[in-house]
């Protein structure tokens, strides 16, 4: 009788593995891919929307102000008279705007 039990559920045993895999990328896709790829479009959506006068984080930590937009990059001014040229994927909103737009979200 135990080796009966033993037998079926060493065949049955394929399919459930088959299941719990199948489960574990599920859980995965829902919990860190589908965020991932919300987080990117928002990032994209905020690149796509900036324009002159912006404040801006570059991804190197450099603060400033958006003087001039071009097709690939930003014309940043970081100091009176100091522009640097950034390349649009290595800018991220500045931590006050950041704090300005959620104050603002909230309040609505």
């Amino acid at each position: 009788m135990t080796n009966f039990i033993l037998l079926q559920a060493a065949q049955g045993g394929g399919l459930s593995g088959i299941l719990m895999i199948v489960a574990l990328f599920v859980i995965f896709y829902f919990f860190m891919i589908r965020p991932q790829q919300k987080r990117q479009k928002e990032i994209k959506k905020f690149r796509e929307s900036l324009s002159k006068g912006s404040k801006i984080v570059t991804a190197g930590g450099i603060y400033g102000t958006i003087k001039d937009v071009a097709d690939t990059y930003f014309l940043v001014e970081i100091s009176n008279g100091v522009s640097i040229r950034v390349d649009k994927g290595s800018v991220y909103p500045s931590a006050e705007e950041a704090n300005l737009s959620q104050n603002n979200g909230e309040q609505k």
